[in-house]
């Protein structure tokens, strides 16, 4: 690096452990604002910074970076991506990190909280007595589904679909069918688990996972023409991204009872909901809080450090998401 500490913007405040790494070779500068940045602030800070941390809520096209010449590195504090465009950072010799590995088992576990709360109508129970209406106990209040036997449908077989499927099948004695872009026979075999077709997944899981990346492919990947797919019995789970469920045609499902629940961490117009869904009761939704965990929101902090740390040092980025930048890169 320059003799000049480089210098580096984080568009929010993130676990101290990451600012800290960055703090010791870096000048770091930090919006402290309320809510997302806004653009005129953010435009104006990236102006002379050598690097950048940016959140999901950051949209980073390519005025941002045209406003930022000297820019190196945009470290991304998610593991997706979609809000930076890859193309015009790539053509500016941009590198841009994400922090895979970090978060698997915090939104596993916030998908299976999801998945238990909304089969065993737990948000509707909890209202239900804060509200002062359980005077005695009742055979048929608040019926639920069990998971034990059913059938879970995993549709991206990332790393937490992997880890969904596990504690589905290890802990409560669930069967497994999944549909991605590529077969994965060892999953397979660990979890005696069935690769199908996505129609088929829909025609046949209890409850069905999704977590795609969201991509030009995968948006509106489940409409109403899937969700018509689905049991009447059957709940349907997001913690992926929002564009990759038609929220306007869960709406209807819900309403129509064409499925039984559905569970929320992410909306297709975050954070507006779709006119309609938060009236449901069938519907268990958190706002993007799936990785909201101490652990996982600090391993994050510290992987975007190190993902920024390499590439101003001149060396490879553990994690890069634009690989073809390094083709030709001169630092």
């Amino acid at each position: 690096m320059n003799m000049m500490k480089p210098l580096v913007f984080v568009t929010r405040a993130i676990p101290e452990e990451g600012l800290t790494l960055l703090r010791k070779q870096c000048d770091v500068q930090v919006y402290r604002g309320k809510g997302v940045i806004p653009r005129r602030l953010l435009l104006k800070n990236i102006k002379h910074c050598d690097a950048l941390i940016s959140l999901l809520t950051d949209k980073i096209d390519a005025d941002i970076l045209k406003a930022a010449p000297h820019l190196k590195v945009i470290a991304n504090y998610a593991v997706g991506f979609d809000n930076i465009d890859l193309t015009a950072a790539t053509t500016k010799k941009i590198v841009v990190t994400n922090t895979p590995g970090a978060l698997e088992h915090a939104v596993a576990e916030h998908t299976f909280a999801l998945m238990m709360a909304v089969t065993r109508r737990l948000v509707e129970a909890d209202q239900f007595m804060r509200a002062g209406k359980y005077h005695a106990w009742n055979p048929s209040l608040f019926l639920g589904m069990e998971l034990q036997g059913k059938t879970l449908g995993i549709v991206g077989l990332g790393r937490i679909g992997k880890g969904v499927a596990q504690r589905a099948v290890k802990g409560m004695g669930m069967s497994c069918i999944y549909y991605d872009v590529l077969r994965d026979l060892d999953f397979e075999r660990t979890y005696g688990a069935r690769f199908v077709s996505l129609n088929s997944l829909l025609r046949t899981a209890d409850v069905v996972s999704v977590h795609v990346p969201l991509l030009p492919s995968t948006r509106h990947l489940i409409g109403k023409k899937e969700l018509r797919q689905m049991k009447p019995t059957a709940y349907l789970i997001n913690t992926s991204r929002g564009q990759v469920l038609d929220e306007k045609a869960l709406v209807l499902a819900l309403r129509k009872k064409w499925i039984a629940g559905a569970g929320l961490d992410v909306f297709e117009f975050e954070p507006k909901l779709a006119v309609g869904l938060g009236r449901l009761k069938n519907v268990v939704l958190t706002p993007h809080i799936a990785s909201a965990t101490i652990e996982a929101r600090t391993a994050m902090a510290v992987i975007a450090a190190k993902n920024m740390l390499a590439v101003l040092h001149g060396k490879r980025a553990p994690n890069v998401v634009n690989k073809e930048v390094y083709d030709d890169y001169v630092y």
